[in-house]
């Protein structure tokens, strides 16, 4: 069951409140535009801590691919060997129906990332309502609820094509319902380097002794990748936000 709360603080009203993003699904896949609005790793890593929680295998499904390269997202994401796909308007969608056959296929994504014009293509049949994205590069809400799909059979291919779940466009992604220790393991390319940490660290930027700044240091993993971790765990305490800070902002663009 793939959860989230409006908060990561676990003391709060709405860090209490469950909301179940959808049952028995067993892939998650995360739709981020690469441009238009820009791509915001903070919140795909609070996705990727979901997944991760509910044991549900991650799909990184990059959009818009014509108007930007995905080096850097991907350079971020390089440890992880994370499972993507790159999709572009003139794509043939060919290999995504490949990841998406035989399963049933959970989308999330900030709204004006493509999410439903995706699903348009994908299932014909969908009409699920599409917008435009605002100049400040926010999209608007274009879909109100969940729906299940069936994705449509391929010409001589003989497996199940699966089931894809178009969700509407989500603007926070708290993790209270997520220990502290599921969330260091949603950054797997961090957990090795917590082994030489002191007894009981929590691993934050105030722990002297935590052995993730030398892992770091050595060129073991990402800075970025600690210093989202560490966000993470600050936001648990009520120190940060939930909504995911997007890696670059237009000129008065706010954080969703």
């Amino acid at each position: 069951m793939l959860r989230r709360t409006a908060d990561d603080d676990e003391t709060t009203a709405e860090g209490r409140l469950e909301r179940v993003v959808v049952a028995n699904a067993d892939q998650l896949v995360i739709v981020s535009a690469l441009a238009d609005p820009p791509p915001r790793t903070g919140f795909i890593d609070r996705c990727l801590v979901a997944a991760y929680d509910a044991d549900i295998e991650p799909l990184l499904c990059l959009t818009k691919a014509d108007l930007a390269g995905p080096e850097e997202v991907l350079g971020y994401y390089a440890e992880l060997e994370l499972p993507y796909v790159l999709i572009r308007p003139d794509s043939d969608l060919d290999a995504l129906r490949v990841l998406l056959g035989g399963r049933v296929s959970v989308m999330v994504g900030h709204s004006g990332v493509g999410k439903s014009t995706l699903v348009n293509r994908l299932v014909p049949d969908a009409a699920r309502a599409v917008g435009t994205v605002s100049a400040i590069g926010r999209g608007r809400h274009t879909s109100t609820s969940a729906v299940a799909l069936r994705l449509p059979a391929v010409p001589g291919v003989r497996t199940d094509p699966g089931w894809i779940i178009d969700t509407p466009g989500i603007r926070s992604f708290g993790l209270a319902h997520v220990s502290a220790d599921s969330l260091l393991h949603g950054f797997p390319d961090l957990v090795e380097g917590t082994v030489d940490c002191p007894a009981n660290c929590q691993h934050t930027a105030e722990e002297a002794n935590c052995a993730l700044d030398t892992w770091v240091a050595a060129g073991k993993a990402d800075p970025r990748r600690l210093a989202s971790y560490r966000r993470l765990l600050a936001s648990r305490s009520g120190e940060g936000d939930s909504r995911g800070e997007p890696e670059h902002r237009g000129p008065g663009e706010r954080a969703e």
